[in-house]
């Protein structure tokens, strides 16, 4: 990993991480904004904290794991004695964020974030560390400066909460703390901020602890995936990992391409991306989860291996995860805003996995797009599609195919209901929008929510397990989706007309059709997104001290000039299917992106530190939970001001590229209808025993390569 710092050392004792609680973590009974306690404000309290930009000049140039080693320089006010109970805050590691403590009583602090830098907003992701802890008093944290007006800790969501102690006595990790949760309206100035506040108890004396708003999920955790991959002698063999591009601050943005033995010819893609909004962390443990089922050696794995080639992104934004941004890269701008007019300079990670879609879309049919995030106002899981109007019904039916069956396979957690369809305008330049204008049929949002479930009975918060089980849950509803028996696919498009029929207030076979209807007359008018509305994209990515020249009024010009103009353009901007070299791992037994394809001379992916990165970098805070890294930040002047279980299915042959598929319909324990059905009873009569009946009688699939392409052709 490079430079990590004098004295460092990991947290020992177990990946706290993926500690999982004997008992689902129920959420607690939130305040309402009427009962919240009233708090001093800053003006009556002592700042014991306070991380404050670097020297000027310095620039987020230089934002690398590992980065320049060096004591911190401590914000803080020093204690007085053993005496003094003040709380020690910081928040200068990896993935950190709190710019600010204030002491407003014996137990009691305001806490201030840092928006995401070379911005004055997007202040949610929160995670800090704090020592010289008592065990007796009960302690009081009010973060007074959120941005969102709604938020699950109105509705019983609890931070996250991490003992040094507990971790390495107990085995205990991450867990959910907090009482008196309240989220309200704090000021009155424009834009208004909010204010969350919850008591807590410390379980120990003198303990290090970390308070977050998510699971953290590091650059670096990402980093250590990936060697751990390249070094295993059987998943090598079948996953490749290259440079996909380099980010803003030089970080590698790693592009994972798997697939079974015999290449790619003859077969589909499926492309999954993760964390281009960074404060989201719950997308890369379902990111994770996701990987270690498709690299695992379950049948139904080795089967998706057969089937498809799949071409993974799992941190399109690290420069965001490493600084701690909520939404935004060092671009200062929502790259998930981008995909339509990003430049490489500005947004490499969107561009290039753009470019990469449309490479592949030459080459074969791309049958799914899956961006993972997280959503901080709704429960449970969700998809957002793409229903165009002017489509037919049977496509605009399909749409929802997906996410229906997603549905069945994860009826504790998955909720069609709460799935959106409508493409507005604000969002034609997301990811999940461009990869379907580019011709994705099937592309989508996955949604996970900060919190956990209200489905099935339950009414907990989501743990790793459950955020990983959602990958394994994906692979299966792929399989479901790509089932050569149409019995499901049709039973699923004539539930999804049902209750289209029942949205409109229509009883099935009542007559009368809503295909003629748009999408937004079919959803209802509260905003399905979690997204903030766009930001705009600059011409090119700015130093943040360099001003931009004020734009000037485009000049006629004449149509031989404008054409000439266009085709410089279009050279400039074409790629060329298999021209592309990417750098690879060391130790990936692969050169290329199909397997067993000549090695090519390239560079290594790693996660090393940069160069010093000058006077204002800091070394990562050295008890960080599962970390092994250092960290440099260099701020800038005045930064941050303005499965369901598949059990013998499918059966391969092996030596050759044939695959038989036994997979039969979805199981009986998830044929009462959607995730939400649980709530309509009368939604069970729909499906019908079809989904049982069909079990025995479904139709093997056998898929055999088809004669292997030229070196170019066959090559990403």
């Amino acid at each position: 990993m490079g430079n990590t710092g004098p004295g460092w050392q990991r947290a020992p004792g177990h990946e706290p991480n993926q500690w999982v609680p004997p008992k689902p973590e129920p959420f607690c009974a939130p305040m309402g904004p009427e009962q919240a306690l009233c708090t001093l404000g800053e003006e009556q309290g002592t700042v014991v904290y306070h991380s404050s930009p670097a020297l000027q000049g310095s620039c987020f140039t230089h934002a690398r794991v590992g980065g320049a080693p060096g004591p911190l320089s401590s914000p803080a006010a020093p204690l007085e004695g053993p005496q003094d109970t003040t709380l020690l805050f910081e928040s200068r590691f990896e993935s950190g964020n709190l710019q600010k403590a204030i002491k407003v009583g014996p137990y009691e602090y305001v806490l201030m974030l840092r928006p995401d830098l070379y911005t004055a907003k997007h202040t949610q992701w929160f995670y800090f560390r704090v020592q010289n802890t008592r065990q007796e008093p009960l302690y009081r944290f009010t973060i007074a400066n959120m941005a969102k007006p709604k938020s699950l800790y109105g509705q019983g969501l609890q931070p996250l909460f991490y003992s040094q102690q507990d971790a390495q006595s107990r085995g205990i990790g991450w867990r959910r703390v907090g009482t008196d949760v309240c989220y309200y309206r704090g000021s009155a100035g424009e834009p208004p901020l909010f204010r969350l506040s919850w008591t807590v108890r410390f379980p120990h004396d003198g303990d290090t602890c970390f308070f977050a708003a998510g699971y953290p999920y590091t650059y670096s955790d990402l980093g250590r995936y990936l060697r751990v991959l390249a070094a295993d002698p059987v998943r090598s063999r079948y996953c490749t990992v290259r440079v996909l591009c380099r980010s803003l601050a030089g970080n590698t943005v790693p592009l994972l391409t798997i697939t079974g033995p015999g290449g790619t010819a003859g077969k589909r893609t499926v492309v999954l991306s993760a964390r281009v909004h960074p404060g989201e962390s719950g997308g890369s443990w379902a990111m994770r989860g996701f990987l270690d089922f498709l690299l695992s050696p379950h049948e139904d794995a080795q089967l998706l291996r057969r089937l498809f080639v799949f071409k993974v992104v799992p941190m399109l934004n690290p420069d965001g995860v490493v600084v701690g941004n909520s939404r935004c890269s060092l671009a200062g701008r929502d790259p998930n805003r981008a995909y339509g007019k990003a430049l490489p300079g500005s947004f490499p990670g969107v561009w290039h996995l753009r470019a990469m879609v449309q490479r592949e879309l030459a080459e074969r049919e791309v049958v799914l797009y899956c961006d993972f995030h997280g959503h901080s106002r709704k429960n449970n899981v969700f998809m957002y599609g793409c229903d165009g109007s002017g489509d037919g019904t049977g496509t605009r039916l399909r749409q929802r195919v997906f996410p229906l069956m997603l549905s069945k396979n994860a009826p504790n957690k998955f909720s069609f209901s709460s799935c959106k369809f409508q493409v507005q305008k604000s969002k034609e330049g997301t990811g999940r929008v461009s990869m379907w204008r580019l011709g994705v049929s099937h592309s989508y949002t996955l949604e996970v929510a900060f919190s956990g479930s209200t489905l099935g009975g339950r009414s907990s918060h989501f743990s790793v397990e459950d955020l990983e089980s959602l990958g394994r849950l994906l692979c299966d509803t792929l399989l479901d989706f790509c089932d050569p028996a149409p019995a499901k696919l049709q039973q699923c498009l004539v539930e999804a007309d049902v209750l289209l029929q029942r949205r409109m207030g229509r009883e099935p076979g009542s007559g009368g059709s809503w295909s003629d209807m748009s999408p937004s007359e079919l959803e209802s008018s509260i905003s399905g997104s979690d997204s903030s509305v766009s930001d705009g994209i600059p011409d090119d990515f700015h130093s943040p001290n360099q001003q931009m020249e004020p734009r000037r009024k485009k000049q006629l010009q004449r149509r031989r000039a404008r054409n000439v103009l266009r085709r410089t353009k279009r050279s400039h901007t074409s790629i060329r299917a298999g021209t592309r070299r990417h750098p690879v791992l060391p130790d990936v037994q692969s050169g290329g992106d199909n397997v067993g394809e000549k090695p090519r001379a390239s560079s290594s992916v790693t996660f090393s530190s940069a160069a010093g990165t000058g006077n204002g970098s800091c070394a990562i805070a050295r008890e960080v939970p599962g970390a092994d890294s250092g960290v440099a930040i260099a701020r800038a002047p005045d930064a941050g001001k303005g499965h369901c279980a598949t059990m013998r299915r499918h059966q391969l042959d092996s030596g050759t590229n044939a695959v038989t598929h036994h997979k039969p319909p979805l199981s009986p324990c998830h044929h009462a209808a959607t995730s939400d059905s649980s709530q309509d009873p009368g939604m069970g009569a729909i499906l019908g025993p079809s989904w049982q009946r069909d079990r025995d009688r479904a139709r093997p699939l056998t898929v055999r390569a088809v004669t292997s392409r030229c070196c170019a052709c066959a090559r990403q």
